[in-house]
C-alpha cells in the first residue's frame, strides 16, 4: 500500500471480489474483507463484489449467505448483485476470484494487457454453497474469514 514519508496511507485502493452470480461467495468475501480491513484501521481500501454472470443483477444476497454472516456478527443486508464489467479492470487495483473458473474468466476478459493483479481469494477454490445446506454457507464463511485475514496482512504492507 502506498504510504507517505510519515507512514500514512496516500491513496484509496479498490479491491473487487468475483464469483458467479454475486449472491453467495463474493458478497460474503466483500462483507468480511471490508469488516476486517476496518478493524485493522485500513480505511483507504474500497471493497466491492460482482459476478461473472448477470443472472442476479439487483438481487439481494442469498438469504442463507446473509444468515451465515449474521450468525458471525456481519451485516450483509445492503448488498445488491452486479455483473463484473471488463472495463472495471482499469479502475481496480486488485481483483480476487473465488475459484479457478472465475479466475480464468477474468484473465480472458483482461487479455494480454492486464495491468493489475487478478488472483484467487483463498489458497484453494472456495466451493459454491448455493445448492447445499446451511452448513455449507458456514464452511464457506470460515474459509473466507481465514483468507481475508491473509489479505488484510498483505494489503497493510
Amino acid at each position: 500500500m502506498p504510504r507517505s514519508a510519515d507512514g500514512t496511507p496516500t491513496a484509496v485502493r479498490h479491491v473487487e471480489i468475483v464469483c458467479t452470480g454475486n449472491i453467495c461467495r463474493s458478497p460474503i468475501g466483500e462483507v468480511v474483507l471490508r469488516a476486517k480491513l476496518a478493524d485493522a484501521g485500513l480505511e483507504n481500501i474500497v471493497v466491492t463484489s460482482s459476478g461473472t454472470s448477470g443472472w442476479h443483477i439487483g438481487d439481494p444476497m442469498d438469504a442463507r449467505a446473509r444468515a451465515a454472516l449474521a450468525r458471525h456478527g456481519y451485516d450483509g443486508s445492503a448488498h445488491r448483485a452486479q455483473e463484473f464489467r471488463g472495463a472495471w479492470l482499469a479502475d481496480r487495483d486488485l481483483v480476487l476470484a473465488m475459484d479457478s473458473g472465475h479466475l480464468s474468466a477474468l484473465l480472458r476478459r483482461g487479455g494480454d494487457d492486464l495491468a493489475i493483479p487478478v488472483e484467487l481469494f483463498a489458497d484453494t477454490d472456495v466451493p459454491d454453497p448455493y445448492y447445499g445446506d446451511d452448513a455449507g454457507f458456514d464452511d464457506v464463511l470460515a474459509q473466507i474469514e481465514k483468507a481475508a485475514d491473509r489479505w488484510v496482512d498483505r494489503l497493510s504492507q
